[in-house]
């Protein structure tokens, strides 16, 4: 028996014969009034400790499949698409019904850096599939980043070939690297300042510490100070410098971020001498982040919204910092395709 479209056979083989050989159908057991389901899925590869099983149910002869010249079993396939893949810090599953995940073998959280040009072109080779994250998601240890699958049974070998020739000419170009890598991201220690009169005097408890201790250790840093100054563009200037000099990684300043006439945050960063990369994102939640570099060190003016809402710009951006990236006005602008955020 022979598929049309492929040069793939199916032939009846004695049990003991087929060790090595591709099972063409599934296989039920019934075991009564104990279990009746899939013994063995269409796709497996016979095992040497799977004969007494099949000969358990009956099947002294089963159908196999005798691939053509030039085919791949879906398993082969989605490995080797996987391998050509992998890069320095990337783990391979094993394959199972056609699927490989790519996942995380970094003991620390990683940023994904996934090019889509190279996703989309073999995604349009067809009968194939590359899964990923979107570039720039935090991968934690052992997390998946993407998964190359196997639409059909048996593939043309070539489909793989054109895959593994994608992805060697794109590391061609990008030194070595391919297109899906991680980024480990550094531990950093960060001093943080809460403005706010209201909070600096007692009248009411400061929220924004927690949230920032939050988000900042579940990627692997610290707030190593935290510092409280009321609504006084001076002083938040001075704690600024004070944060500055104990050369901590990054600056993150909390509070006074909106353009009521009393908030005095933005105008006091600059004061201090960082260069604005941009006061406003086009995201939302956190429209009203600034970015900003004092003196080569990282400096971010937090909006209310931190406190209380799981995903904002800081949870965006906070990770590239972290990642060694230098966040241009272009990565700002880039934020607002896909910013909106209703969960």
């Amino acid at each position: 028996m022979k598929d049309s479209k492929l040069g793939t056979v199916f032939k009846e083989v004695p049990v003991q014969e087929a060790v090595g050989l591709v099972l063409a159908h599934d296989l039920t057991q019934i075991l009564p009034g104990t279990f009746k389901g899939r013994l063995f899925k269409k796709g497996h590869v016979i095992v040497e400790s799977d004969i007494p099983k099949l000969l358990d149910i009956g099947k002294e002869h089963i159908y196999i499949l005798e691939l053509g010249e030039d085919e791949l079993h879906e398993d082969d396939a989605a490995k080797r698409m996987a391998e050509a893949l992998a890069d320095d810090g990337l783990l391979l599953s094993e394959p199972h019904e056609g699927k490989v995940a790519v996942k995380s073998g970094l003991d620390v959280p990683a940023l994904a850096v996934i090019d889509p040009s190279i996703v989309h072109a073999i995604n349009e080779l067809g009968e194939i599939a590359l899964a990923t994250l979107q570039t720039h998601a935090v991968v934690m240890p052992g997390g998946q980043l993407a998964a190359t699958r196997v639409i059909p049974l048996v593939v043309p070998e070539d489909k793989v070939i054109a895959v593994e020739k994608l992805v060697s000419d794109y590391r061609s170009k990008h030194e070595g690297r391919g297109p899906l890598s991680l980024k480990p991201l550094r531990k950093f220690r960060i001093g943080l300042l809460t403005t706010g009169g209201e909070v600096f005097s007692g009248r009411i408890e400061d929220k924004f510490g927690p949230a920032v201790r939050r988000i900042v250790e579940a990627l692997g840093s610290e707030v190593a100070e935290q510092r409280f100054s009321p609504d006084e563009r001076q002083t938040i200037v001075k704690e600024i410098h004070y944060l500055r000099d104990q050369s901590y990684d990054m600056i993150v300043v909390t509070g006074g971020m909106s353009v009521d006439p009393d908030d005095r945050t933005p105008a006091a960063i600059a004061d201090a001498g960082a260069e604005i990369v941009s006061y406003g994102t086009p995201m939302l939640p956190g429209s009203m982040l600034l970015m900003g570099y004092l003196g080569g060190t990282p400096i971010m003016g937090l909006p209310g919204c931190v406190m209380h809402d799981p995903h904002t710009s800081f949870n965006v951006l906070l990770p590239r910092v972290l990642a060694g990236e230098t966040i241009t006005r272009a990565d700002i602008v880039a934020m607002g395709y896909g910013g909106l955020i209703t969960r």
